[in-house]
């Protein structure tokens, strides 16, 4: 792990030192910002693996960094604050985040969330370049991350394209919120599944009209699905 780089945004100094020497010992590269606009200078000079990220900080605040950060960036970002409310956590979802720890955490489960994390995001860059899936009028890439519609790319959230890659991969198969958060977001379940009715809410609004060969549908009861249609 000698290679991998952590980028740590917090503006508590004890929490910040902490990270970086327990990472540290742990043979990552870390790097430390205490405000917002700090960390996203940091982020592009640094090119880090992945971000810790909390909310709660001077000049930007968290959700806007971690917005910022998915504009230009499919990197893994892990929120951590001590807000531990369900819609901080739903939101820090929606915004692209990966995961969400609530202070005060135990060192060795973030770090176990940390190597999941990577691993997960490694195992998506590793795939074949040629790999896309493809029905009438689309096409979607998780590789490149592009999503396209009637051959136009489709400005398209991580998330919200790695959901529908991982629907359409799986089509005719219904899958229930807990599968989806787990199978795509990829961690423990936290308590509310609304984030991913956003998500397809989103989603729909971009793929109406698209074609009458296929569709995301909701299966009232259970979940959602990628349906081809006769």
């Amino acid at each position: 792990m000698t290679d991998t780089k952590i980028l740590v945004v917090d503006d508590d100094s004890n929490i910040s030192d902490l990270l970086k020497m327990y990472f540290e010992n742990e043979g990552y590269d870390v790097k430390l910002a205490s405000d917002g606009v700090e960390g996203l200078s940091y982020f592009k000079m640094y090119e880090p693996d992945l971000v810790l990220l909390d909310i709660m900080l001077p000049k930007k605040d968290g959700w806007q960094v971690c917005r910022e950060i998915r504009e230009i960036s499919s990197k893994p970002v892990i929120m951590i604050t001590a807000k531990g409310e369900v819609f901080d956590k739903v939101l820090g979802l929606e915004l692209g985040a990966d995961d969400f720890v609530v202070k005060p955490f135990d060192m060795k489960e973030l770090s176990a969330r940390v190597k999941a994390v990577l691993r997960r995001y490694q195992n998506h860059t590793r795939q074949n370049d040629d790999e896309v899936i493809k029905f009438e009028n689309i096409e979607i890439s998780l590789q490149k991350y592009e999503l396209k519609l009637r051959g136009k790319s489709v400005d398209i959230p991580p998330k919200e394209l790695e959901l529908l890659y991982f629907l359409a991969s799986n089509y005719n198969r219904v899958f229930t919120r807990d599968q989806l958060l787990d199978k795509v977001w990829g961690f423990d379940y936290l308590g509310d599944s609304r984030t991913v009715d956003v998500h397809v809410k989103r989603l729909r609004e971009k793929l109406e009209g698209a074609s009458d060969k296929w569709v995301l549908k909701t299966v009232w009861g259970v979940g959602y699905k990628f349906e081809l249609l006769n």
